[in-house]
This record gives C-alpha cells, structure tokens and sequence, in this order.
C-alpha cells in the first residue's frame, strides 16, 4: 500500500516542480528587476511606457510621474506602472 501510494503522489510533485522552475521562478525574478527599476526612477531619467510613449521625467510625486514628450515638451502626467522600461543613452537613437 506505501509504495502505491508514492507511485500516485510522485508524477504530481514532478509536475509542480518542473512548472515552479519552468514559469513562477522566472516570473518572480522579472517583477523583482521591475520593480527595483520602478522604485529607482528619478527627475531626469528617459523612459518608454507600456503604451510606447518616449518621454523624460520632470516631476515625481508618489505614484504619478509627469513627462516631457515631443519637440514641444508637451507634459503628460501618467502612474509609475505604466513604465515599460527605462532607456539607457546607448539605446537611445539620436
């Protein structure tokens, strides 16, 4: 009956853990870099937002970022979420 019962529940423990290191441990490593890049946003930084907006950050105050984008520094304000990514000067095109 032991050894049944182990032929049953072990198929089931493999499974879990080939989905724990296949999907939620990389998933939990890319909210970790996320959110470290959100709490270092500062006044000066250029970013991309989720709806593909490039702008520079004039002012932060908690969660509300207000960015300059375009020729005529037009500002927008939008929540931190929504930053996609921070762009780094090497992947800036001039």
């Amino acid at each position: 009956m032991e050894g049944n019962v182990w032929g049953i529940i072990l198929p089931y423990v493999i499974i879990f853990a080939v989905f724990y290191f296949v999907l939620i441990l990389p998933q939990r490593q890319r909210e970790k870099k996320t959110k470290a890049m959100l709490d270092s946003l500062k006044v000066g930084d250029e970013i991309l937002t989720i709806g593909g907006i490039y702008g520079k950050i004039v002012s932060i105050k908690d969660d509300v970022l207000t960015i300059e984008v375009g020729a005529d520094k037009t500002k927008l304000k939008i929540a931190r979420w929504s930053v996609r990514n921070l762009e780094t000067p090497s992947e800036k095109k001039e």
